[in-house]
């Protein structure tokens, strides 16, 4: 099941993360895809923020993984840089993912032959200059 919300700005995205990030729990993986600009940085730190995560969650677009404590161990990956599979195996996806932990994947295209069949999917696209479409795929407990 498919569920659609639209958001109007960075609040609004933010605060969805939230109620994402209160319904997660232990291994579940959180696949964010969309383009540059669309909030996926923004719905991570709503989801992190839901997993009672008391430190700010930053892009790690340079850093290609950052973790984090709160309710659960999150690893917060960006793979927007990478090149090609052996390099997201590289860097331990697939323990990361079977660690217990959440792990949210910004840019997940490369990975996704390594994803679990129970990934949460997370589509992003601007609707217009200000409006963004959210897809998720795969959080039935998401009451919208």
């Amino acid at each position: 099941m498919n569920t659609s919300v639209e958001t109007v700005n960075a609040e609004e995205t933010y605060s969805l993360g939230v109620r994402i990030g209160r319904l997660l729990g232990p291994g579940d993986v959180v696949a964010l895809e969309g383009p540059l600009g669309s909030g996926k940085t923004c719905l991570s730190q709503g989801i992190c923020h839901g997993l009672d995560v008391d430190e700010w969650a930053n892009s790690p677009s340079f850093t290609l993984i950052n973790e984090y404590s709160g309710r659960l161990q999150v690893n917060h990956c960006d793979f927007y840089r990478l090149s090609d599979l052996d390099e997201v195996e590289a860097l331990g996806i697939v323990e990361l993912m079977d660690s217990g932990a959440v792990t949210i994947i910004e840019w997940p295209g490369l990975a996704e032959s390594l994803l679990p069949k129970d990934a949460i999917k997370v589509s992003l696209e601007h609707v217009d200059p200000t409006k963004r479409r959210l897809t998720i795929a795969g959080l039935d407990a998401l009451a919208v």
